[in-house]
């Protein structure tokens, strides 16, 4: 039924970024940086060996970075306090210090996988019948660490699809502060069991919306007077922690939308951004905002964050709390069902489950939908991708995990009004992982984040083995019937 085209997606390792390097710092020695003795040997070479180095860093690497010179600068200055008011740096040697405290990271030296596509905002310039799609992707690279980048293509009237060429540059975006909701706060609390009388005096006097330079001014009130709360300090380090998990990402204007990469910005996802799933989601008002679901892992813990964006320059995370958005892959329906936004959630780690809420980043409770139950699924069910609204119902592409923890992709077809209702599902996976699709990073995986529905084309980009991203294709129609023919027919 699905028809795999000939589009095949591959880490690039030559796609990197820069980040500041402290030696003794890479996170396995227990003593302090070497940062001194490294600046005492920049500063002690003489001037033609600082010119003839930096030469050569230059030649080497300027053509793999936007703006290198820039990012010298601001590692060098990051060295500012570790310098004496005799130490009068020459710009050649400013850089040189700079370029030796920066190492490139390369953000698909491992694997590219896990996409998820959505029509793009600019529909400009593309034959008539035609739709223009951002794909996002996680690129995983050395310790397995996680970003999330954008593809850019184009599916055409016969459902043919073409790729755009991927930007020279990868760049980060700069990450800012963003507005606080004191629902969060409350729910995130309740669930560590930390909803006291601090969190009170901390949240009662901010309103349901503050800043952060608000909240971190009546935590110091909330500190000056800890005598009567004992667990007062700790509540602290709570609110602290739940409040950096939002912030604000922002990409100049001449960064092109391939090259955005937004990285980890926080502890709780420190060691990766994983399995975003997008969406375009409609207000009653008619405005159209992108969201996007995704893990955030710190190393030792996972949680959920909320992108959203309405152009895909700048970009707002926030945290998904509640019950129903613990585990992984909660997905946002495209639109409220009875005034209500709804999701799907696999909270319980193992079936697919409806939630609603009036608040997109609290999710408290969830109603069964979907048991696992056929031999490909027996390990357990989640969803790939938020459910796509056709005449028939709400369809939901599935991964199912079986044997040799194999993962296939799936279909179930909700009821419009009530998806907790299923009408329809395939008895076989749509896709399973071929021979020639059973080696990758992870082997015996196909698995998506979201597919785009183009006329009667649904378009199914997937992870092949966690290394690499094919596109399968499927007729509407087709599938639609296969989904009903699933269900067991009633009695004559």
């Amino acid at each position: 039924m699905a028809t795999r085209t000939p589009v095949r997606l591959a880490a690039d390792k030559s796609r990197v970024i820069t980040r500041l390097f402290v030696p003794g710092q890479e996170g396995f020695e227990l003593q302090d940086s070497r940062t001194g003795a490294v600046l005492r040997r920049i500063l002690a070479l003489d001037d033609d060996d600082v010119r003839s180095s930096l030469a050569d860093v230059f030649s080497r690497f300027e053509d793999r970075h936007r703006d290198l010179e820039g990012t010298f600068r601001r590692h060098s200055r990051e060295l500012a306090d570790r310098l004496t008011p005799t130490d009068d740096l020459s710009d050649p040697r400013s850089l040189l210090v700079g370029a030796a405290f920066t190492s490139e990271y390369a953000i698909e030296g491992a694997a590219l996988c896990n996409p998820s596509m959505v029509a793009h905002p600019d529909q400009s310039g593309i034959d008539s019948g035609s739709v223009r799609f951002v794909m996002s992707v996680r690129g995983i690279g050395e310790g397995h660490q996680s970003s999330i980048g954008f593809r850019t293509g184009v599916v055409d009237a016969g459902g043919g699809v073409a790729m755009d060429q991927t930007a020279r540059y990868a760049t980060i975006g700069v990450t800012e502060g963003a507005e606080l909701s004191a629902a969060v706060f409350r729910s995130e609390l309740a669930r560590l069991q930390d909803a006291g009388e601090a969190a009170d005096y901390v949240l009662d006097a901010l309103g349901g919306r503050f800043t952060r330079d608000a909240l971190d001014g009546q935590l110091a009130r909330l500190g000056g007077n800890l005598r009567t709360r004992g667990r007062g300090a700790a509540t602290i380090d709570v609110i602290r922690g739940i409040a950096d998990r939002t912030y604000r990402v922002r990409f100049p204007d001449e960064i092109p939308l391939t090259e955005r990469i937004l990285w980890p910005s926080t502890q709780a996802e420190g060691a990766g951004m994983e399995d975003a799933r997008f969406v375009q989601l409609r207000d009653e008002d008619g405005s159209l905002t992108y969201y996007a679901t995704y893990t955030a892992y710190s190393g030792s813990e996972i949680s959920q964050q909320l992108l959203a964006t309405d152009d895909f320059q700048s970009f707002t995370s926030t945290p998904l709390v509640g019950r129903a958005a613990t585990n992984k892959g909660l997905a946002l329906f495209p639109r409220k069902i009875h005034g209500r936004f709804a999701a799907l959630s696999r909270s319980d780690r193992e079936s697919n489950a409806i939630a609603y809420s009036d608040d997109l980043s609290v999710w408290a409770t969830t109603l069964p939908c979907q048991q696992p139950v056929e031999s490909w699924e027996a390990l357990q069910l989640g969803n790939c991708g938020p459910p796509i609204e056709t005449d028939a119902g709400w369809l939901v592409l599935t991964h199912g995990v079986g044997p040799m923890r194999t993962y296939s992709i799936g279909a179930i077809l909700l009821d419009i009004d009530d998806p907790t209702k299923i009408l329809g599902r395939l008895r076989t996976p749509l896709l399973s992982p071929t021979a020639a699709e059973q080696d990758g990073y992870v082997p015996n995986v196909v698995y998506s984040c979201g597919a785009l529905l183009h006329a009667d084309t649904l378009v199914i980009p997937y992870g092949i083995g966690d290394a690499a991203i094919g596109i399968a294709t499927v007729a509407l129609p087709e599938l639609l019937e296969a989904l009903t023919d699933g269900l067991p027919q009633p009695a004559e």
